[in-house]
């Protein structure tokens, strides 16, 4: 398992983990596991907020096979951050009723 992860990686470090060199936001570019913690950020935002799951649910119904993201819930603030090996980082906000839980950008 330790070895699966590290190739996992070493795969991701060398795929576009690099980032610009400008101010702009810079696409995905086909990097998995920047992909994984956005997808588990909304993911267990919208259970908890949206879906108003419980938090055993949430984990359960938002498990990824391997288990390379994490997530920490601010129950006060209804935001989700999502960590991938230290890494990557996502982070979802829900909004309200109607609009749901919103991705946002490591800037705001």
């Amino acid at each position: 398992m330790k070895r699966l992860l590290l190739l996992l990686g070493l795969a991701a470090l060398t795929s576009g983990a690099a980032a610009c060199g400008d101010d702009h936001p810079r696409p995905y570019a086909n990097n998995d596991l920047e992909l994984i913690t956005a997808y588990t950020a909304k993911e267990v935002c919208s259970c908890r907020f949206v879906m108003n799951q419980t938090a055993e649910y949430c984990q359960a119904w938002t498990k990824a096979s391997p288990p390379v993201a994490t997530f920490r819930v601010d129950e006060k603030h209804k935001v989700v951050s999502a960590a991938a090996l230290g890494l990557w980082s996502g982070r979802a906000r829900w909004i309200s009723a109607t609009e749901g839980c919103r991705l946002e950008r490591a800037s705001e």
